[in-house]
């Protein structure tokens, strides 16, 4: 091989080279600028959702201590579910349950379409995803006195399969909204089922409070927990931290 050839196979395997290593930056650049999008769009939403089940917990956990003081009037389980109207009852009922189906529905979201990119290389979206399993653990945790709302592994990710629009698809997907939902519990025997259980525990619940509130106290600090990391410098919620009179805080 002559000078020539061998400088045009070098420079030809030097561009080669090159070639494949700027493919390999743009692919990974693609892949982080994908999980951005992606932990952008679901991440809002699951803050809300998170927002959502924890102002109900806060709503729930706060009407048991008035409840406990006659000359405070009556808290929130006891003005709507037990002391108001079939109407106000229905209401309460399915959209305690609506908010606690959302919240999974986009946890199951975020599992489908975010976790198979590489978390790994993000401590925030690594501390959201361990937060969200510390949440599931609260939820599924086994009290010998109250088992309200609990819900195992296997059946939190049964309702946040059920909660997900089927109009989705990956990067675009959305949960159910509570008109839809309240829909499908009146229309879909199949899917009422799965939340009977859970319908029943808010009545439990508003019959005696009492025994649940250490583990739904729980639940509500973690999720306010995973509030935080989502939404670090308090721009979605800033007019909700206020001190709490119990562990945890109430942001609405």
């Amino acid at each position: 091989m002559d000078a020539l050839s061998l400088v045009s196979a070098i420079v030809a395997v030097c561009g080669a080279a090159v070639a494949g290593l700027l493919g390999y930056w743009q692919q990974r650049r693609l892949r982080s600028w994908e999980q951005r999008t992606y932990m952008d769009r679901y991440g809002a939403s699951l803050a809300w959702a998170a927002f959502d089940l924890q102002t109900r917990l806060y709503n729930i956990l706060n009407g048991h201590v008035v409840d406990e003081d006659p000359t405070r009037g009556s808290g929130f389980l006891t003005s709507f579910l037990t002391r108001g109207t079939a109407r106000e009852a229905d209401f309460v009922r399915r959209s305690t349950v609506f908010v606690l189906a959302e919240y999974l529905g986009w946890v199951e979201i975020l599992r489908r379409d975010v976790q198979f990119l590489d978390l790994g290389r993000s401590r925030l979206n690594t501390r959201v995803m361990l937060q969200i399993s510390r949440i599931g653990a609260s939820l599924s945790a086994i009290d010998p006195v109250s088992n309200e709302l609990r819900l195992f592994r296997a059946q939190q990710r049964a309702v946040g399969e059920l909660m997900i629009h089927p109009d989705g698809e990956p990067g675009r997907r959305r949960c159910l909204g509570y008109a839809e939902f309240c829909a499908k519990l009146e229309d879909d025997s199949d899917f009422a089922g799965w939340f009977a259980v859970m319908l029943a525990d808010v009545d439990r619940l508003a019959a005696n409070t009492a025994p649940a509130v250490p583990r739904l106290q729980d639940v509500q600090t973690q999720l306010i927990a995973l509030i935080d990391l989502l939404d670090p410098k308090k721009t979605r919620f800033p007019q909700f931290r206020l001190p709490f009179d119990r562990p945890g805080r109430a942001l609405g």
